[in-house]
């Protein structure tokens, strides 16, 4: 694949344009039932080969789809949140810690980190992924140069997710399985409402599930201060 795709599917397809803002969503492997997940995604691709067989203008068509797939995140996310399920390892203070560690390890070198939530048993995250496109003197990389360097959405996942995975494996004395599902949710931000909107998601992520009453009392979660206005 090239390495400037932005393009890759994997159980959903993922849209990933280069230097984006993104809004990613990720679980623990055992945060939801596979029945669930089965349903979830049968609805999804169900209500997508409609869209397509219905809807031939492309445009019209990309829309509809991204409409959808929002509603799968929905689902899922409620899903996530009425009963956390599974054994909601990321409620014990020093496993949370291996993931927000990972983030700030790669924070001001793959991406800027705007903020994130750790939940009982799946994560949000915001960053900016502009960083990459320039040079240590704010030079924007050419096409060569880019192509060489950047390291696109779904290999930083990787290796937040791998090497988290590894460290919390260890730590809780587990061997020969998985500590994250391999798919994430993720979503380009096309624009500063879009970015309010995501932002302002995560912060109150654990209020809405009524872990605390306000965002600045949930441990697990962290936010540079940058809302923007207007």
């Amino acid at each position: 694949m090239d390495t400037l795709s932005t393009f890759h599917r994997s159980i959903l397809p993922h849209v990933s344009p280069i230097g984006a803002n993104f809004f990613i969503t990720w679980r623990c492997k055992d945060a939801l039932p596979i029945k669930i997940v089965r349903q979830l995604k049968a609805k999804y691709e169900s209500e997508v080969r409609r869209i397509c067989e219905r809807e031939f203008n492309p445009a019209k068509r990309q829309i509809l789809i991204h409409h959808a797939r929002y509603r799968f995140f929905k689902n899922y996310e409620h899903q996530l949140d009425d009963q956390p399920f599974g054994a909601c390892h990321l409620r014990k203070p020093e496993i949370a810690k291996i993931v927000m560690d990972k983030l700030h390890q790669f924070d001001e070198e793959l991406y800027d980190l705007i903020t994130y939530t750790i939940m009982p048993n799946h994560c949000h995250l915001v960053i900016d992924m502009s960083r990459q496109l320039v040079d240590a003197d704010d030079i924007y990389l050419d096409e060569k140069s880019l192509s060489l360097s950047y390291q696109p959405l779904h290999e930083v996942m990787r290796r937040i997710k791998g090497g988290s995975s590894r460290e919390i494996n260890k730590q809780l004395g587990l061997t020969g399985t998985p500590f994250w599902q391999k798919d994430s949710y993720d979503h380009y931000i096309r624009d500063q409402r879009a970015f309010r909107n995501v932002v302002g998601y995560t912060l109150g992520n654990a209020v809405a599930a009524g872990f605390v009453e306000e965002w600045q009392d949930w441990p697990f979660t962290w936010h540079r201060g940058m809302l923007p206005s207007g």
